[in-house]
């Protein structure tokens, strides 16, 4: 199963694709779609927009996972998130992909094994479970890989678990 994992940001947006088959997960592709240099935000969400879409026409993900909202002490930040959240998950819909959302506790959780693990954690160990030769970087893109490992794992468990039944 081919899953595209996102880490949404307004100034840098992770994508990372995977492919598992329920014992083992392999690195499809990964990276970042920067918005940095785009003048107003408008034009930062349709850019954004435009390179998931572009991701998943070429990648053919069958499932999407994109990492939940988290406490934000800035309100403009956590707004911004939000609309970067709401174009990835457009992007989704509209080509039909069924989308997952998972907090960045339950993310850590299942990479790392720690829900306060660090960056560099979350990079080392995506890296192991993917057989990478060095951590992905940047961060965003790693983050992303862990999302999508995340939810291949929930699915190698809720698999299980319904074969036991």
């Amino acid at each position: 199963m081919r899953i595209l994992g996102i880490d949404p940001g307004s100034q840098v947006t992770g994508y990372g694709v995977i492919e598992s088959d329920g014992t083992r997960t392999a690195l499809v592709t990964e990276g970042v779609i920067r918005t940095r240099s785009m003048r107003s935000f408008p034009e930062k969400l349709r850019l954004i927009y435009d390179g998931i879409v572009e991701v998943l026409d070429e990648h053919r993900p069958v499932q999407m996972v994109v990492e939940g909202l988290f406490y934000a002490m800035n309100v403009q930040s956590a707004l911004k998130l939000g609309h970067v959240r709401g174009v990835a998950l457009l992007a989704g819909v509209k080509r039909g992909i069924p989308v997952h959302e998972y907090s960045p506790l339950e993310v850590k959780l299942a990479v790392v094994g720690y829900g306060r693990a660090d960056k560099e954690q979350v990079q080392r160990m995506v890296a192991v479970l993917l057989q990478l030769e060095r951590p992905p970087e940047p961060h965003d893109a790693a983050d992303a890989l862990a999302i999508a490992i995340c939810h291949a794992n929930q699915l190698r468990f809720a698999a299980k678990v319904s074969s036991s039944q």
